[in-house]
C-alpha cells in the first residue's frame, strides 16, 4: 500500500526515489502486501460502486427538488421516504408556474428510474450474497447485514494476512490513533484508515443494534457487555466500539469458518448450573 511505502522515501519526491523506496519496503519483515484480486471480486467491487453512484445521484437529484420547490414557498419533511409523495404534491400544486411543474415532473421521472436502477442492483447484488457462504454466515453477526456482509468479503483482502482481530479492525480504521512517548500512553481518536466505506457500513449497523437495545432493554442483543458499555459511554463513541468488536467477530469466522453464537447470558447459565 502507498502509505507503508511513504516513509522510506527520502527528500526528493522522483520515480527513482520512489522505486528505492519501494525496493527498500519490500524488503521490510513485517510488511504487508496487497493480494490481486480474482476477476469475479473486481466484478462484484463493480457492483457495489455502480450502487453507490447511483445513490449519490439520487441524493443530489432529492436535495435538488427540495431546494427548488422551497423556492416556491412548497416544502416537506427530511427523508428519502418523504420524496415520492412530495413529487405527487408537487404535481397537484397549483400555485405552480406551468413550467415548473414541467421541470418537477421530469425531475420526477428522473428520480423513479434511478429508484428503478438501485432495485435491480440490490436484487444482483443480494443474489450474489446468497451465493457466498462466507457473507452468508457473516449477515449471522447482529448489526451486519447482507450489505455490509457483501463489502466485508469484496474490499477486505485475505483475512489470514491479519495476525489478529484488532489487526483487522485496525486496517478498517476503528482502532483508537496511538500517539505514546516516553512511556506515557496516549489514545485518541479513531484512525479512519482502511475503506471509509466498509467503517461506515459496520458504524451504521452497530449504531441500529445500540437503538434497538435501548429502546427494548430485555433485547437478546442486550449483552452485560453491550449494556455495561451503555453505561460507561456516549452513544456515538459506544457505536464506534461496538463496531470495533463486530469487525472482530467477523474476522474470526472469515479466518475458523465458524458460525456466529450468540453469547451466553452468565446469569442464566449460573441458574442452569444450580438446578
Amino acid at each position: 500500500a502507498p502509505q507503508l511505502v511513504k516513509p522510506y522515501v527520502r527528500r526528493s519526491k522522483n520515480d527513482a526515489a520512489d522505486a528505492e523506496a519501494l525496493c527498500e519496503a519490500m524488503s521490510r519483515p513485517t510488511m504487508r502486501f496487497v493480494p490481486v484480486k480474482t476477476v469475479g471480486q473486481q466484478a462484484a467491487l463493480m457492483l457495489v460502486g455502480m450502487r453507490e453512484r447511483l445513490i449519490g445521484r439520487r441524493t443530489q437529484l432529492a436535495n435538488s427538488i427540495r431546494g427548488y420547490a422551497a423556492e416556491f414557498g412548497v416544502t416537506a419533511p427530511a427523508g428519502l421516504s418523504r420524496v415520492a409523495p412530495f413529487l405527487q404534491q408537487i404535481a397537484s400544486e397549483e400555485t405552480l408556474p406551468p413550467l415548473a411543474r414541467d421541470l418537477f415532473a421530469q425531475m420526477a421521472e428522473e428520480y423513479e428510474v434511478l429508484m428503478e436502477q438501485i432495485r435491480e442492483l440490490d436484487k444482483k447484488l443480494a443474489t450474489w450474497h446468497r451465493s457466498q457462504e462466507v457473507s452468508r454466515r457473516l449477515s449471522g453477526i447482529p448489526g451486519i447485514g447482507p450489505l455490509a456482509a457483501a463489502l466485508l468479503l469484496m474490499k477486505a483482502p485475505d483475512p489470514h494476512l491479519f495476525r489478529s482481530g484488532r489487526d483487522f479492525a485496525a486496517w478498517i480504521g476503528l482502532t483508537p490513533r496511538d500517539h505514546s512517548s516516553g512511556g506515557k500512553v496516549r489514545h485518541g481518536g479513531i484512525t479512519r484508515a482502511g475503506d471509509s466505506r466498509l467503517r461506515s457500513m459496520l458504524v451504521v449497523g452497530a449504531t441500529t443494534v445500540l437503538r434497538h437495545v435501548r429502546q427494548n432493554g430485555q433485547s437478546r442483543l442486550a449483552t452485560p457487555w453491550l449494556l455495561s458499555l451503555l453505561s460507561r459511554k456516549k452513544p456515538k463513541p459506544a457505536a464506534v466500539a461496538l463496531a470495533n468488536r463486530m469487525a472482530r467477530i467477523a474476522w474470526k469466522l472469515m479466518t475458523s469458518g465458524e458460525t456466529y453464537r450468540k453469547p451466553v447470558d452468565a446469569v442464566a447459565l449460573a441458574a442452569a448450573a444450580a438446578c
